[in-house]
């Protein structure tokens, strides 16, 4: 066990226990869970836990966001749930839609191999950028030739790599995996060692074929370098090996079952899917090529504006392909990773700003890591844990990233290598002959992005948390008496009559129910005059600091978290002061209703122990703004 054995058993816990995971894999930042039963999920008590920025339900994953740490939490996360120990062919349920899959499918893919191929790509940026300085005199030694190879062997080599790493998701034996991407990597069977030879004849649509299988025209393609065709030989042959475990004997499975599956698989690769692929990938560059000749602003600026939106859902997986595809086809990108490259740039601005206008000491301490992980190019801890709940540093992140794109896009950048993220990804834009005009089209085009985020975000971004700051300093005072009004028309009922069992024993504090009317606007107004302290981003419940000190909590029906807002208006946010009887919000009670929830709203006054009694003053039918409790103090 490491360093977060007790983190990894509360994650454990909060996901429904080892018997609700299905399968647990990790990415630069998230543990990425496929669980059996997703509901059983405690996302509250994940997200409180110090090391978690947040939780995410996305392409049929639970997602537990941990930051640069999520490696050694992910070790632990498996040594307590005994991953390794669990039966590898245990039947893993699929996600649901079309999209859901493939999004699984290739984050599952690339996960494992993300990391190694991002410290390849320093290497050969490294490798560049010392060429570009030294010149020949570096480039024709011995040291640049060992490095050029360790930076360059697992992009040359990718179908091996993917080959391996996919067989793992598919559930294939890896070494078939590998064996596959290996022969789409052998020589002697690329188009470029044919093309130079006569050609037999020509099919229509696919071109020239050189050589035949069996009497089958063989159309050669260049497969080095390349993703979709192995991870569909690699899906294809845990479908055949299924098949082959079935009819051959098991005392012959260890040899045969590879035999039949590769034989089976290859040719079939070659001849059709192989083939296929090249033709739909040959189309599909030529249309981002299309739509990068019709405006290369455009294209750059649509990219970096919705790339970090992209990046919160892990939705950005569906578009890396894509600059993968280009650096195989062309040898170069010049629409996704020259669109994106300046958005974290933008947010790492945009969170610094915050940083120097927060008057929260705790968030300060927590925003300085974000910024650093920022600048070496992970901006999760960024988005989840200031920016997107703050909405305008995040919204100004996004501007920045748009107008670092089109710019980079306008100055003719090409990207030459998927490698190194963030600071660390200049170098990516260094041609293979030493050409770094690239890098510095890149460098200008984060300086304008790190501007722009931090501009709009330090001049139109206020920190609301200096007013639930200093209602914590009045807290401080002494309390008084207080009267609590009801916030909703309703029936006060007695607090141990509440069907949650937390509530009703009153282990978060005394007061009472109400069971409201039901109707599909129903308001909800303050019962006391104050802060509102808490605003839930589920809506569902709202805590006031009255001027006397009094702490309430109005929990609108129970497990109501559930419906992530749906169905709550809110009038008011975090921070705002509020008179007695103000709007607070308005609630579709008749919604809830029909969707299956408890509608028993619980009014507690969480610090009760600051006082001698809590008491209710009226029972039966009430109406919002009559005094429904007395406060002693």
């Amino acid at each position: 066990m490491g360093k977060y054995e007790q983190l990894a058993k509360e994650i454990v816990k909060e996901v429904g226990g080892t018997e609700n995971i299905n399968s647990v894999t990790h990415c630069i930042t998230r543990l990425r869970f496929r669980l059996k039963d997703e509901s059983k999920a405690n996302d509250k008590k994940i997200e409180a836990m110090d090391e978690v920025v947040t939780v995410m339900h996305s392409a049929g994953q639970y997602q537990v966001v941990i930051g640069n740490k999520v490696p050694y939490v992910y070790e632990d996360v498996c040594a307590v749930a005994g991953i390794a120990a669990q039966g590898a062919e245990e039947e893993e349920e699929a996600p649901k839609g079309v999209f859901n899959k493939l999004m699984d499918i290739i984050s599952g893919c690339f996960s494992p191999i993300l990391g190694v191929m991002c410290a390849a790509g320093i290497i050969k940026g490294l490798n560049a950028l010392l060429s570009f300085l030294m010149g020949s005199s570096y480039s024709a030694t011995g040291t640049y030739a060992i490095l050029n190879a360790t930076g360059d062997a697992i992009f040359y080599f990718l179908p091996v790599a993917l080959g391996f790493a996919s067989a793992k998701k598919f559930k294939l034996n890896p070494m078939i995996g590998m064996v596959i991407g290996l022969a789409l990597c052998y020589p002697t069977i690329q188009l470029s060692a044919f093309s130079s030879g006569k050609a037999l004849g020509t099919l229509p649509v696919f071109g020239k074929y050189y050589k035949t299988f069996a009497g089958i025209p063989f159309l050669a393609g260049n497969y080095t370098s390349t993703v979709v065709p192995v991870l569909l030989l690699t899906a294809l042959a845990a479908k055949i090996e299924k098949v082959a475990k079935k009819i051959v004997p098991e005392m012959l499975q260890n040899f045969f079952v590879p035999f039949f599956v590769l034989l089976i698989t290859l040719p079939l690769g070659f001849l059709i899917i192989g083939p296929v692929v090249t033709l739909l990938t040959n189309l599909l560059s030529g249309f981002f090529s299309m739509l990068y000749k019709a405006s290369p602003v455009a294209t750059g600026a649509v990219v970096g504006f919705f790339w970090q939106a992209l990046v919160i859902f892990g939705l950005h997986w569906a578009l890396v392909p894509l600059g993968l595809l280009n650096l195989s086809q062309l040898g170069y990108d010049t629409i996704l990773f020259t669109g994106f490259f300046g958005a974290s740039f933008a947010q790492t601005a945009a969170l610094f700003a915050m940083y120097l206008k927060m008057k929260d000491k705790k968030r300060k301490n927590l925003a300085l890591p974000a910024v650093i992980s920022g600048l070496c190019g992970v901006t999760e801890p960024s988005i989840y844990g200031f920016t997107l709940p703050a909405k305008t540093p995040f919204i100004a992140s996004m501007i920045g990233g748009g107008v670092a794109g089109g710019l980079i896009n306008a100055l003719g950048t090409k990207c030459y290598i998927y490698g190194g993220l963030g600071i660390f990804g200049v170098t990516n834009y260094i041609s293979p002959k030493g050409d770094a005009s690239g890098m510095m089209n890149v460098l200008i085009g984060i300086a304008v992005a790190m501007v722009i985020g931090f501009v709009l975000t330090y001049f139109l971004w206020k920190d609301d948390t200096a007013a639930a700051i200093d209602s914590a300093k009045e807290d401080t005072k002494t309390v008084r008496d207080a009267s609590i009004d009801s916030p909703v028309d309703g029936e006060v009922i007695a607090l141990e009559e509440l069907k949650d069992a937390a509530f009703a024993s009153g282990a978060l504090g005394k007061g009472c129910g109400i069971m409201p009317s039901i109707s599909s606007a129903t308001p909800i107004y303050a019962p006391v005059s104050g802060t509102v302290s808490t605003l839930f981003p589920t809506l569902h419940a709202i805590g006031l600091t009255s001027d006397d000190g009094v702490e309430v909590l109005i929990h609108i029906g129970l497990n109501t978290v559930q419906l992530e807002g749906k169905g709550f208006t809110p009038h008011i946010k975090q921070g705002d002061h509020v008179n007695q009887g103000d709007l607070l919000m308005e609630v579709d009670f008749a919604m809830l209703v029909k969707e299956g929830y408890e509608i028993q709203t619980p009014v507690v006054i969480t610090n009760t122990s600051a006082f001698k009694d809590v008491m209710i003053k009226k029972k039966g039918k009430i109406t919002a703004k009559a005094e429904m409790l007395e406060v002693n103090a």
